[in-house]
């Protein structure tokens, strides 16, 4: 699923493709894409237009011209062309925007897992999202209240998106890793200088993947550049860059995890399951 670097990369694409573009018709093909319905997401867009372009969590946010929004998904397998509209669809396309000028916006979703939301109510819809990690308010100190009033795994923690808003499999294993710290590790039972140390990891690795675009990681996000970068994420057998341990691969809460277990030692956490 993409994360935060690839939505961000997204919508740094589509801005100046979409800012200022009158929206002129809504199909589906996957009447589940749409939320609350198709004709709900019909009426609402069409004749309207795209005043902004942004991000919240893992959301790509259309800001209309009359003050609502449209959120779009990605989920598993979705990914957004920008096409003429003479131009050949590619493969999957269950959603699609038609816009003056003869272009169109094109929601390929192989698995249909994706979403499309339109709200009138930005505040509420996206309510049950947590802290943005690169927004001025995610600090050091916000960052140490959060994880000490929650007694859970650094891992399964991190990945609740209502805790931390847009963080991943991918970028959980790497900043972890760059902090020493077991996936399994109780939150609360971290040091203020471990925290710290967290935090400014996820923020500089969030930020250094914007910088490459995203990871690619199969054919549903084939243009980013981090997958050279990354020191554990599926490197299993592979040895650690910092101590030449061969990398594991684990299961933590169901999600694949990799680590390094010289560099991430358990420190009394409960053994995880090895993968495979």
């Amino acid at each position: 699923m993409p994360e935060l670097p690839e939505v961000e990369t997204t919508v740094r694409r589509f801005r100046p493709l979409l800012e200022g573009r009158r929206i002129i018709a809504f199909r589906t093909r996957w009447q589940r894409h749409a939320v609350p319905s198709a004709p709900a997401v019909r009426r609402g867009v069409v004749g309207r237009t795209v005043a902004r372009v942004s991000r919240r969590g893992k959301y790509i946010v259309l800001a209309l011209d009359d003050g609502a929004h449209l959120l779009i998904h990605l989920r598993m397998s979705g990914r957004l062309e920008w096409a003429a509209d003479h131009e050949k669809e590619p493969a999957h396309v269950r959603t699609l925007w038609e816009f003056d000028g003869g272009q169109r916006l094109l929601f390929s979703d192989a698995r249909k897992f994706g979403r499309v939301v339109y709200t009138r109510d930005l505040a509420a819809t996206t309510a049950g999202l947590g802290i943005e990690p690169l927004a001025r308010e995610f600090t050091a100190d916000a960052f140490d209240t959060l994880l000490r009033r929650r007694t859970r795994q650094l891992k399964p923690l991190l990945l609740d998106q209502s805790v931390v808003a847009g963080l991943g499999n991918i970028y959980v294993d790497e900043a972890l890793f760059r902090a020493r710290l077991h996936p399994l590790t109780r939150s609360d039972h971290l040091s203020a200088a471990q925290t710290a140390s967290l935090h400014e990891h996820i923020r500089a690795l969030l930020r250094e993947a914007i910088r490459h675009h995203g990871t690619t990681f199969d054919w549903v996000y084939p243009s980013g550049g981090m997958q050279t970068r990354l020191r554990v994420y599926g490197r299993t057998g592979q040895p650690c860059p910092v101590c030449h341990t061969p990398i594991e691969y684990l299961r933590v809460g169901q999600r694949g995890t990799h680590i390094c277990p010289r560099c991430q030692p358990a420190n009394g956490a409960p053994r995880p399951k090895r993968g495979r």
